[in-house]
């Protein structure tokens, strides 16, 4: 019964890693993408892949607060057409400078949480490679025993001097 769960995971992962890959040759294929990505900025962002996910969680985390910053400048530019304009330089103002300390901000949990995505994905697939590889981890011997797959003679071409 294990065996038969075992099979069908790793059919699952197969059929997730065939949807995956249809996913990503829908994207790299698209002609937008392309064009970016032949450009100056996208080759340099394709060379910095950590650049480029911090810069992508940095984009969608700082869209509330850039929404809300714009959404005030339009409701003091209403004001200002009721003739409440000074209230409307000041408001813009610290509305400005809380967005730029909100923004640093979210820069820094942004590189903090792309650290921790990347690392947790290298060690998940890690973990996945290990568990779900084709290769037997262990043998039974006659007796009973589990024996490791690799015998002695496997190393004799690796510690050669």
């Amino acid at each position: 019964m294990a065996k038969e769960e075992l099979r069908s995971i790793s059919r699952n992962l197969q059929e997730l890693q065939k949807k995956l890959s249809l996913l990503i040759d829908s994207f790299q294929n698209n002609s937008k993408v392309v064009a970016f990505m032949k450009s100056p900025v996208g080759q340099y962002l394709d060379r910095h892949p950590f650049l480029a996910f911090t810069l992508l969680v940095f984009i969608v985390m700082s869209a509330v607060p850039v929404g809300f910053f714009l959404l005030i400048v339009i409701l003091t530019s209403l004001a200002a057409l009721l003739g409440v304009i000074i209230l409307e330089g000041l408001v813009i103002a610290v509305g400005g400078l809380s967005l730029l300390c909100i923004l640093c901000g979210l820069g820094f949990v942004s590189l903090i949480m792309s650290g921790m995505m990347i690392a947790s994905y290298v060690v998940v697939s890690s973990l996945i490679n290990y568990w779900f590889s084709p290769r037997p981890l262990t043998q039974q011997n006659t007796n009973g025993d589990f024996l490791p797959a690799m015998k002695s003679a496997d190393f004799e071409g690796l510690y050669q001097e």
